[in-house]
């Protein structure tokens, strides 16, 4: 629908590509990964329904955003973010976050501040640090993360259907709460995706988000922290708990059972808690 340049690489330009529908308060979908903004399907009818503007983009190297070799962190993302809101001037503007989309969100705040923005959502997050260490015995192990990245390396192909496997816990909701039609478009999406992308996202990953939590917090706009309890992508113990615990004062709401991937598995629970919050 639209494109806008938050750089250069070389000599082309890195492009960002955007659609925004709608009219009314704005909402700006950050998606996760290996997705693009069509992941937002399910939420994004309810929001226009609902009479919100809404605003989905793709990340760079993901979706119809250039392919770039290089700017995956979440400096960059967060810039990128500034761009857009920048570019479009959206004010009093509601940023919602799945996934590693919750990354841009806090560092957003912390980086360029809290002007613009009306509300907060943090959806299947990755706050506030995911690595396992002494002051942070929650996290994840590093090695991890290690065998992701070796393994995005080797064979990204072959990584995201072990990706999506888990993403979506196929073992208990294939056929019921997601179809295999929806399984391989998201596959092809991932496919798409620049072939360095696959694991050069995975350190952005690791980022201690803790200073931009508090930054969040800080800031005193309200906020949503939504995450599934079956969460096998970003388990909820290491991170939407610890989460809470560090922001007590956002609102606060557990999926029972719902995988990573509940934007699509679980929508009407998500849904409603997004709709409700954006009405407070």
């Amino acid at each position: 629908m639209g494109r806008i340049i938050v750089g250069q690489e070389n000599t082309s330009d890195i492009e960002l590509y955007y659609e925004d529908q709608g009219a009314g308060q704005p909402v700006v979908l950050i998606h996760g990964y290996p997705l693009d903004g069509h992941s937002w399907e399910l939420q994004s009818r309810e929001l226009l329904a609902a009479g919100y503007r809404v605003i989905t983009y793709d990340r760079r190297g993901f979706g119809q955003s250039s392919k770039v070799g290089s700017g995956y962190d979440y400096d960059t993302f967060a810039a990128d973010l500034d761009t857009l809101l920048e570019t479009l001037d959206l004010r009093d503007v509601v940023l919602v976050g799945f996934s590693m989309g919750t990354g841009e969100l806090a560092r957003y705040v912390s980086r360029h501040g809290h002007d613009r923005v009306a509300k907060l959502a943090f959806l299947a997050s990755l706050e506030p640090f995911l690595v396992q260490q002494d002051d942070n015995p929650t996290g994840v192990p590093q090695d991890v993360f290690d065998g992701i990245v070796e393994a995005a390396r080797k064979d990204r192909y072959a990584w995201f259907e072990q990706f999506y496997g888990d993403f979506y816990n196929l073992d208990e909701n294939l056929g019921s709460r997601v179809s295999q039609q929806v399984v391989d478009a998201n596959r092809t999406t991932a496919n798409g995706s620049a072939p360095v992308a696959a694991y050069a996202v995975v350190p952005a990953w690791l980022e201690d988000f803790r200073a931009d939590v508090a930054a969040v917090r800080e800031s005193g706009k309200p906020s949503l922290i939504l995450h599934g309890t079956a969460d096998n992508i970003l388990p909820i113990d290491s991170t939407g708990r610890p989460f809470h615990e560090a922001f007590p004062e956002a609102d606060y709401v557990e999926v029972e059972g719902a995988p990573h991937g509940l934007l699509w598995t679980h929508a009407t629970e998500v849904n409603e808690a997004l709709l409700a919050f954006l009405a407070k």
